[in-house]
């Protein structure tokens, strides 16, 4: 993976920043109703929620049928789909007033080809219709890697990606190795990049799906969290 180009970035921001700053509007109007984000300050949405969530732009193929998992507030999604109309969205959210709140966000941003979810992901992921159906399944700031890719990798295709936007992730990922494998990705490439304005350092780790998932997984009950894959 290549590092992300903020001058790129920021461009593409420009481009879309009237919907954008509605986009920031329509969080601090919800934010306490839906408990969305702690983060609201001007800037550091503008750095912390919205070019962090634009870092992965290049990773997503072209019209690629995409699954965030624990959608929350709308990141990385609603960011991705403003600058890239081309991307097809399933947002899977297990709060329903979050759900409510994406929902609005689709209506109000009128952006098209965004399916909200209300679901739990270890559920839903061994449903026919979600299972191994996504190009590429992403989620930001969820779970640990080892728990987040068994939450996430039974809802890509056979050579498709997994994308986790994270924070600190060296650890994790030495951590979430055998999960990875025993759940059919590949070897998992990360990149480890600054925010402008020294807002602080993130990774974005990319796993390809080589096999496929074993049946038995997710397993459910909390298991993902409670007993990860080590």
């Amino acid at each position: 993976m290549n590092q992300p180009d903020f001058n790129k970035i920021t461009a593409l921001y420009r481009e879309r920043e009237e919907k954008f700053l509605k986009y920031a509007e329509l969080l601090r109007t919800y934010n306490e109703k839906y408990n969305l984000t702690s983060i609201m300050n001007e800037k550091d949405v503008l750095y912390k929620h919205f070019l962090d969530s634009l870092a992965g732009i290049d990773e997503f193929y072209a019209n690629a049928n995409v699954a965030e998992i624990g959608s929350g507030g709308g990141f990385p999604s609603i960011p991705l789909k403003i600058v890239r109309e081309d991307l097809n969205f399933t947002l899977v959210e297990s709060t329903g007033k979050k759900c409510e709140f994406l929902r609005t966000c689709i209506r109000e941003l009128d952006l098209n080809r965004v399916t909200v979810v209300n679901s739990r992901a270890e559920e839903l992921g061994k449903t026919p219709a979600f299972r191994e159906k996504f190009d590429v399944c992403c989620a930001r700031a969820v779970a640990r890697m080892s728990s987040l890719v068994e939450y996430c990798l039974p809802f890509v295709r056979k050579n498709g990606i997994f994308l986790a936007y994270k924070g600190e992730a060296e650890e994790e990922l030495k951590e979430a190795q055998r999960a990875i494998a025993v759940l059919g990705g590949g070897k998992a490439e990360s990149t480890v990049y600054l925010l402008p304005e020294n807002y602080g350092k993130r990774t974005l780790v990319k796993v390809e799906k080589i096999g496929c998932t074993p049946e038995k997984y997710p397993r459910g009950n909390g298991k993902e969290r409670s007993k990860p894959i080590l």
